[in-house]
């Protein structure tokens, strides 16, 4: 089933042709379709060490290049910053064989996702997780601030899309209870930090994991200037509470920004529950989930 309702289909036949016509160096290496929970690209390996990526959503051409263009450029930013693995961007290719649209080629992290060896109860993993979130804060934002779109300014901004996650969620959550919640949040007061630089997306999907440590960080093209809270949602999404300690004096963030953490966490976990109900269990899982930790730290609350 596709996760929404325009999507893009994209045949390992299509990219096989693609590859040969716009990159004849890579004529000789397997194409291979990758198993993916992932709701933005189709994903396909070529080669050994190389991964192509197709947007599943319609859009502009030269719109999409330059999304293409500025997540290599946040890539190239992130690479080397942490000692863990980020993917580094290779090329940018062209629609055609039936495809509409550009689509890019990185490099490929090899290892297995979170969402498939949950590293959530390991005190080891909860400090990796800090200390890339601390290396990720390091990067000089250049005097950029938060450009206003998805999440990472302001807590109310996030008010409307959560009222029709409520609307949608009447038959799958306890709205009343989690709109009890999220009244309590969304007026969270911003402190005196200015921005800093967020992967913005730390979800189970796009963290790499082995032995319950934290190996490499994936799709990191949503890196930019944001609340120093968001990339807190990361300790909901991926570590259980018992070791939200361990998370926390390796970050030492302070009870106001760990309470917006909170809060950016509760918005996106809203959404993935009934978008993804039918079309991707794991992801609709994956917002139960958290919503899970936050209502039960409310209630010790």
């Amino acid at each position: 089933m596709d996760m929404h309702a325009d999507q893009l289909a994209v045949s390992p036949a299509a990219v096989r042709r693609l590859v040969d016509a716009q990159f004849p160096r890579w004529r000789g290496l397997p194409v291979t379709a990758v198993a993916s929970r992932g709701t933005v690209n189709a994903i396909f390996r070529i080669g050994d060490g190389l991964a192509a990526r197709f947007p599943l959503r319609p859009g502009d051409v030269t719109a999409v290049r330059r999304s293409l263009e500025a997540e290599a450029g946040a890539a190239r930013e992130l690479l080397g910053r942490t000692r863990f693995r980020t993917p580094e961007p290779v090329a940018i290719g062209e629609p055609g064989e039936g495809y509409p649209l550009p689509w890019s080629v990185q490099t490929w992290l090899p290892g297995t996702v979170a969402a498939d060896d949950d590293p959530g109860g390991s005190a080891g993993f909860a400090r990796d997780l800090a200390e890339f979130i601390r290396g990720v804060r390091a990067i000089d934002t250049r005097g950029r601030v938060f450009g206003g779109r998805g999440r990472g300014g302001v807590l109310r901004s996030q008010d409307e899309w959560v009222r029709v996650c409520f609307e949608r969620s009447t038959a799958l959550l306890d709205v009343p209870r989690l709109r009890e919640l999220w009244d309590g949040l969304r007026d969270l007061p911003r402190g005196p930090e200015p921005d800093v630089m967020a992967h913005g997306d730390l979800i189970p999907g796009n963290v790499l994991v082995a032995a319950g440590r934290l190996t490499g960080v994936i799709d990191v093209g949503d890196l930019g200037p944001a609340d120093p809270a968001l990339d807190l949602v990361g300790a909901w999404h991926l570590v259980d509470p018992a070791v939200h300690g361990a998370f926390r004096e390796e970050l030492t963030c302070d009870d106001a920004q760990w309470q917006r953490g909170r809060t950016w966490a509760f918005a996106q976990a809203i959404g993935l529950v009934w978008y993804y109900a039918d079309s991707n269990p794991s992801m609709s899982g994956l917002g139960r989930r958290t919503l899970d930790r936050l209502t039960a730290d409310h209630a010790l609350r």
